[in-house]
């Protein structure tokens, strides 16, 4: 059997759960720093800082929270120990128009392709991030647990990344409007009225809101059925409904969707501290494939329009 191993950055956020069921061996951290001094690296589990004290710094506002990739130089280690064993590797990377780790994974690559021997790193630009890119990741290992090559998941993945789409609210606006994407005064009314965004991702893997729903029951209702309107072969997909401390509504959602789709399994995660930072608390998504997305979302939007005015 060919010998070769998948490495995603930590903004794939799948759980243990998730990474053990499908045999992912292995990912890369990152960093995270709080303005009150305290710096970590990003895993996949809250062994360095706990779930509610990591969610209640992210509320505090006088706390502010940044994110950055493994360096060049942990990529550059981390790709050399799998390249000295033997390993194709294959490193996956959230969007190269939000982030700079592509370009960090790519750069390593190419550095220990120079140095090692016969070896091959193939660094994969997902276009996606956080469960978006945690959907690709699974899909990979379900293809090479199935005894696909390193070339034919690559293929898959190119083929395929630009067919993400994910769909929730976030009901956290102060959040949002601390992060600038809002004003301030818009998100607190926005709060009181009980106003959700609701969005699709873009061909870059940003999250383009198309509708604001009122409460949180419709948001999860009009989540349900988008994702019956715009899903493909649901019955052959594994989905993932990703959640930043709203593990609730992500429940909620999972019963909704199979109360109605015939789904071959729904996975949920955390939003963990790599990506947490970027989305906030508040947020739960579904992400599935379905069509290549349209130029500016134009079908999302028609298909979103027609159900909401139902």
């Amino acid at each position: 059997m060919e010998n070769y191993i998948i490495l995603s950055d930590v903004t794939c956020d799948l759980s243990e759960e998730i990474r053990t069921r499908f045999n992912i061996e292995d990912y890369i951290t990152g960093h995270v720093q709080f303005s009150d001094g305290r710096d970590f690296k990003t895993t996949l589990d809250w062994s360095n800082i706990s779930h509610d004290d990591f969610y209640k710094t992210l509320s505090n506002k006088k706390i502010e929270i940044n994110t950055a990739p493994g360096s060049p130089e942990e990529y550059y280690v981390m790709f050399k120990k799998y390249a000295e064993q033997g390993y194709k590797i294959l490193s996956m990377s959230i969007s190269s128009k939000i982030s700079s780790t592509y370009n960090v994974a790519l750069n390593a690559a190419k550095r220990v392709m120079s140095e090692v021997p016969n070896s091959e790193i193939y660094a994969f630009d997902s276009l996606r991030m956080s469960g978006a890119l945690g959907l690709l990741v699974i899909n990979a290992h379900i293809l090479k647990n199935e005894g696909k090559s390193f070339n034919e998941v690559i293929e898959w993945l190119e083929s395929n990344k630009n067919k993400v789409h994910q769909m929730g609210p976030i009901d956290d606006l102060i959040y949002v409007a601390r992060r600038g994407r809002i004003t301030m005064g818009k998100a607190i009314m926005g709060n009181f009225a009980g106003v959700k965004p609701m969005g699709d991702c873009t061909r870059d893997g940003y999250v383009s809101v198309m509708t604001k729903v009122k409460g949180i029951n419709k948001a999860l209702d009009l989540t349900a059925k988008y994702f019956d309107k715009v899903v493909v072969n649901p019955k052959e997909q594994v989905v993932l409904i990703s959640h930043s401390n709203r593990l609730e509504y992500a429940q909620k959602l999972r019963e909704i969707i199979l109360s109605n789709t015939e789904v071959k399994d729904i996975l949920i995660s955390d939003v963990f501290s790599g990506c947490a930072p970027n989305i906030g608390p508040g947020m739960v998504g579904i992400y599935f494939l379905g069509n290549e997305i349209s130029e500016d979302l134009a079908l999302e939007k028609e298909i979103l329009n027609e159900l909401v005015n139902r």
